[in-house]
């Protein structure tokens, strides 16, 4: 279930999912709605074709935001799948609590269509890195058990993904290991050398 450019939205605002699946509709996304957090676990559930990232509004009825990402995030079919979460609600906090729970993004309402594009497109392209990723550690799973310890400097995202390739491979679990790893690697890429903050990622990836 790779679900490449499949984008499941998320909203009780029939409105919202209107404009939204407009826009990602135009841009060349095929797009699934539902109208609130059962729904969407309905959809998830039956839906063989699986999506690329999820849209997901974080204040709705009966099932909300966080309550659908934490299930996600238990779910083994789904806990890699890329979450933007949505809200109106502009809080520190909430940001916070929304990314250490596993999200991969935040956006807050109202958001320019621009950038909406842009998050998607870099949460689709991060779903495609990881599959591939997974795809390659499937070929090579036993390339490098026999190694005891290493030392590793890297500096670009480039290297911070060929690293974790070859590191997974030395693992027992290498396409669990990857996931983390990556996203470890990379993160240190972004606000270590580079120093990129939350405020200006987000204006990256609008560029």
């Amino acid at each position: 279930m790779d679900g490449k450019n499949r984008v499941l939205i998320v909203d009780d605002e029939p409105f919202n999912l209107e404009i939204l699946s407009e826009h990602l509709a135009d841009a060349g996304y095929e797009t699934v709605t539902a109208d609130d957090g059962e729904a969407a676990w309905e959809i998830l559930q039956h839906d063989e074709a699986g999506f690329a990232t999820i849209l997901l509004d974080r204040m709705m009825p009966r099932m909300d935001g966080m309550q659908v990402l934490a299930k996600l995030k238990q779910h083994p079919d789904f806990q890699h799948i890329p979450v933007i979460m949505q809200t109106a609600v502009g809080a520190a906090e909430n940001v916070r609590e929304g990314l250490a729970a596993g999200a991969y993004y935040y956006l807050i309402k109202p958001f320019q269509r621009e950038m909406l594009l842009a998050i998607v497109a870099a949460a689709v392209g991060f779903h495609e890195d990881r599959q591939q990723l997974e795809a390659q550690i499937a070929m090579h799973a036993d390339s490098y058990r026999l190694l005891v310890h290493g030392e590793f400097h890297f500096r670009t995202l480039d290297e911070a993904r060929q690293l974790t390739l070859m590191l997974s491979r030395a693992c027992p679990e290498p396409q669990r290991v990857a996931m983390g790893l990556s996203e470890l690697l990379i993160n240190a890429i972004e606000h270590g050398n580079l120093a990129i903050s939350y405020a200006e990622k987000s204006k990256l990836l609008q560029a």
